[in-house]
């Protein structure tokens, strides 16, 4: 993970017509994601937890 500090934990982002939202660019920058990358969407409760996935 990058090594910069990061202060805000929580945005608010629009679901679109489609059904897609859109990762944050300082939140994708934090965590090293780009452009074809895959992310595990997982269900909990009353959440959606987006992980980073690593795909060989």
């Amino acid at each position: 993970m990058a090594s910069e500090n990061y202060e805000h934990h929580e945005i608010l982002v629009k679901i679109s017509s489609a059904g897609t939202i859109s990762i944050p660019k300082q939140f994708r920058k934090y965590m090293e994601m780009q452009k074809g990358d895959y992310v595990k969407v997982i269900l909990g409760r009353d959440r959606l937890i987006v992980r980073k996935a690593m795909i060989s």
